[in-house]
């Protein structure tokens, strides 16, 4: 059973182009409700799969992880199953807070605590192009086109390709690490143990090693830097639709977020009072009610 549903989850998502991430997500959510839920596939109903959400509310589950189980749950029964199963169920959603991102003032300091060169070149490469640490570590060098200045992210989140800007900046540093590194056209950009590439791990511990190192207090992961390029990129007045395509999203809204949090540096707003005519005296008189 569990490789029959593997095998189908995986064909039908893969015709539909769901990422391989994606598809692995579905198998493990539909293989833990249908542990739980023990009846033949023909005998389970929208009250089965309503009473599994509930469920995982009343666990404590968030509003979010519900919903990939939801998503889960009605890909395999409409698509693979080709059974419809509507399924309507309201849940909180977790509360939306804004990402953490890091200052370019704090994003100088964490580059300045890292003394390894090939560490530098890659946080400095993610923070440069706004890519997902999992982006980062699968750059092949034909993924660059120096002469054009720019590069491409292959099967990005969504299996999609997309292009990032190489920083002038860094141009020359990739380079020579491409040239003293004796590297070919197929090989990773940046390699781990044996012939794959580095690991996201290795990438995350670095993060964190050169945070703490630089004094910063704040909450940084790989992704904090993805944050900061989007951010940093709106208050040097780029307009979000020219931020949205280097980011990879497919809707406005989700690069929206970073024109919220680059607003106090982009707005250069006065409150009505400083507004008011001063009087004669040049003294603003203020008229109590008693």
């Amino acid at each position: 059973m569990g490789v029959m549903l593997l095998e189908g989850i995986r064909k039908e998502g893969m015709r539909r182009g769901l990422s391989p991430r994606t598809i692995k997500t579905y198998f493990h959510c539909v293989q833990k409700f249908l542990r739980i839920n023990k009846k033949e596939l023909k005998f389970i109903t929208k009250k089965d799969v309503e009473n599994y959400l509930f469920g995982l509310m009343e666990k404590g589950r968030p509003g979010n992880t519900v919903n990939v189980y939801l998503n889960a749950i009605k890909f395999f029964f409409d698509k693979v199953l080709k059974r419809q199963l509507t399924v309507n169920i309201t849940y909180s959603k977790t509360p939306k807070h804004l990402p953490e991102f890091l200052t370019k003032e704090e994003v100088v300091r964490l580059f300045e605590v890292i003394k390894n060169q090939k560490h530098l070149l890659m946080i400095k490469l993610m923070y440069a192009t706004g890519m997902r640490v999992s982006e980062l570590a699968s750059l092949k060098v034909k993924d660059f086109e120096f002469d054009q200045n720019y590069g491409w992210v292959r099967k990005g989140k969504g299996n999609k390709d997309r292009l990032f800007v190489i920083a002038a900046k860094l141009k020359e540093e990739l380079l020579m690490w491409i040239k003293e590194g004796k590297l070919d056209f197929e090989d990773w950009l940046f390699s781990g143990q044996g012939r794959g590439h580095i690991s996201a791990q290795t990438i995350y511990v670095i993060v964190k090693r050169a945070t703490k190192d630089a004094g910063i207090k704040k909450k940084v992961h790989p992704h904090t830097l993805r944050h900061s390029f989007a951010t940093h990129l709106i208050q040097n007045g780029y307009a979000v639709t020219e931020v949205q395509p280097l980011l990879g999203h497919s809707k406005m809204e989700t690069t929206m977020i970073y024109l919220h949090m680059a607003s106090p540096n982009l707005l250069n707003v006065k409150s009505p009072l400083d507004s008011l005519k001063e009087t004669a005296n040049n003294s603003l008189k203020i008229e109590t009610f008693k």
